[in-house]
C-alpha cells in the first residue's frame, strides 16, 4: 500500500516537472531581444505614451468638459421637467443650453450621453420619431429605470412609425433588461397589445401568460386576465 502512494506521488509531481526555463531556451530568449531591443522599446514606449495620453484626457480634458456640461445642462433639465419638451431640446440662443447643443459642445462626456436620453424623450413626445430612436439607440446605461425606459420608448417610437414588429421587440428588451415588478410588467403589457395589433395573437398570449404567472399582484398582472380573454377569443375566430 505505502508503495503506491508513492509512485502515485511521483507521477502526480512529474506533471510539473516540464523544464520552461531551460539554458537553451535562456539563450533564445536573450538573442531575441538583441535582434529585437529597438522594436521591443519602441512598442513598450507608445504603449506607455498612449496610456499616459489615455489618463491625461481622461482626468485633464473630460472630467472638467463633463462638470461644465453639467452645470449648464440644468436648465434645459428644468424645462424637460416642465414638458417644455422643444426649449429643453434646443434651448435658447444667448440665454441657455439645450440638449442638443450639449451633445455639439460635449459629444464624449456622460452629460452628454444622459443628453441623448433626454433628447430621444423630447423628440419621442414633439412627434420625431425617427429622431427619438436615433438618440435612445446611442443612450448607453444601466440604470435600474433608465435602461427599460429608454428600450421601452424606442418600442413606443416604432409603434408610433406602425413598425409593429420592431416595436414588440422593443417591449420585449424593455420588460427583460431589469427585472422588476415596475416597468417589467408594464413592457410586457404593451409588447402583448402590440401582437394583437398585428393579429399575432398566440405571441400575445403567450407574453400576457408570462406576465400573469410572473406578476400576479401588480395592476397589470390583476387585469391581464381580460387581454388573455380576448388574444384567445381572437385567436378561435380566426
Amino acid at each position: 500500500m505505502a508503495k503506491k502512494q508513492i509512485v502515485k506521488r511521483e507521477s502526480k509531481d512529474a506533471a510539473f516537472n516540464i523544464p520552461i526555463f531551460t539554458p537553451e531556451n535562456k539563450t533564445k530568449l536573450e538573442d531575441f531581444y538583441e535582434n529585437n531591443k529597438k522594436i521591443i522599446t519602441y512598442v513598450l514606449s507608445g504603449v506607455l505614451i498612449a496610456l499616459i495620453a489615455f489618463f491625461a484626457y481622461k482626468n485633464l480634458i473630460l472630467k472638467p468638459k463633463n462638470q461644465e456640461a453639467k452645470e449648464l445642462v440644468f436648465m434645459a433639465e428644468d424645462y424637460f421637467a416642465k414638458d417644455s419638451f422643444e426649449l429643453a431640446l434646443y434651448g435658447q440662443p444667448e440665454a441657455f443650453y439645450g440638449f442638443l447643443d450639449i451633445l455639439d459642445e460635449f459629444s464624449m462626456t456622460e452629460t452628454a450621453n444622459l443628453a441623448h436620453y433626454y433628447a430621444g424623450i423630447c423628440f419621442l413626445h414633439i412627434g420625431e420619431f425617427e429622431d427619438a430612436i436615433k438618440h435612445l439607440k446611442k443612450f448607453k446605461t444601466n440604470s435600474e429605470m433608465l435602461k427599460p425606459i429608454s428600450l421601452g420608448a424606442i418600442g413606443d417610437s416604432y409603434s408610433e412609425l406602425q413598425e409593429y414588429e420592431k416595436a414588440c421587440s422593443y417591449y420585449l428588451k424593455a420588460a427583460e433588461a431589469k427585472n422588476n415588478k415596475f416597468s417589467t410588467p408594464l413592457f410586457y403589457m404593451k409588447a402583448g397589445k402590440t401582437y394583437e395589433e398585428i393579429a399575432e395573437y398566440k405571441k400575445a398570449i403567450e407574453v400576457y401568460n408570462r406576465l400573469k404567472e410572473e406578476f400576479p399582484k401588480t395592476q397589470e398582472g390583476m387585469d391581464v386576465e381580460k387581454y388573455i380573454g380576448r388574444a384567445e377569443a381572437k385567436l378561435n375566430s380566426k
